[in-house]
């Protein structure tokens, strides 16, 4: 269904008065701050309701959602910046009140509530009955119409509720469903933290094995090279002690060689001797050696 938006006159400070509005809404609820307005460490403000809500959603297991009692510890982020909040024993009740947001609250409702009120309104009008505000919601066609539209209309057979009632429930659900995804956020945020601490966790593991690993190693290697160098001595000491023995045998034998060569040669002489008398006297001298 098509609408027409209808707007009446502006004054000069109802410009100034929607800025200050839309500085006073709350990024949770999207309403105006309600008291007590609590501030941040990263100067941003919220409802302390709201706060408490994002609160319980990021921080299950020290209090379950919509419970009463007071919280008592945890972290959150900023809705607005993603900046971490971290809580101390109080919760969210250990903030501290931004009372200047909330004085200015204060006087901003004065200034609105007066007579004068110069702040610009607008309605939506429907557009086949031009007199007529959207006033009312069609719950079988989930959209905005006016009275006329149920009575006469397009929507005479369909169910409808009131504009109001279908306003703030799809606003709280709005609410709650941006209060979900900020804790959904957090908690994946907390888990990519987590792996990022795992991995690295791993990686120091890793270098510290493989440094204790290479000291083990170096360890054996040093004790092999000892073992190798004492069995390298011992094999030469062996070596140099038997080729001593067998040279010394070599030397006896080779003298005992020489001699009785020489013992050979003096007897096949003897043996030429043509003189029985001279064989005889040499031959009795050969035979005792």
């Amino acid at each position: 269904m098509n609408f027409a938006v209808g707007f009446k006159s502006l004054a000069g400070d109802t410009q100034t008065m929607d800025n200050l509005e839309k500085q006073l809404i709350c990024p949770i609820c999207l309403e105006m701050f309600t008291k007590p307005v609590v501030i941040l460490p990263c100067q941003h403000n919220l409802c302390r309701k709201c706060a408490n809500d994002i609160f319980q959603a990021s921080n299950p297991l020290w209090q379950s959602r919509g419970s009463s009692s007071v919280s008592s510890g945890g972290r959150f982020r900023c809705p607005s910046c993603r900046h971490e909040v971290v809580l101390d024993r109080h919760g969210v009740y250990g903030l501290q009140r931004n009372l200047l947001v909330e004085n200015i609250i204060d006087i901003y409702k004065q200034e609105s509530s007066r007579p004068l009120n110069t702040k610009s309104e607008q309605h939506l009008m429907c557009e086949e009955h031009e007199d007529e505000k959207i006033n009312i919601y069609c719950l079988t066609c989930e959209t905005p119409t006016c009275s006329m539209c149920k009575v006469f209309g397009a929507h005479k057979d369909c169910e409808v509720a009131p504009l109001t009632s279908i306003y703030k429930r799809q606003k709280s659900e709005l609410s709650d469903g941006i209060a979900m995804l900020v804790a959904g956020n957090d908690r994946i945020q907390a888990i990519i933290t987590q792996m990022e601490e795992i991995c690295k966790s791993v990686e120091d593991n890793s270098r510290r094995q493989k440094q204790l690993l290479s000291q083990r190693f170096d360890s054996l290697y040093n004790i092999l090279e000892e073992r190798k160098k004492e069995l390298l001595q011992s094999i030469t000491r062996q070596q140099d002690e038997k080729l001593q023995y067998v040279r010394g045998l070599i030397r006896q034998h080779g003298d005992h060689l020489e001699v009785t060569s020489k013992l050979v040669e003096s007897s096949i002489q003897s043996m030429d001797e043509p003189q029985m008398a001279a064989f005889l006297q040499h031959a009795k001298e050969l035979i005792k050696k």
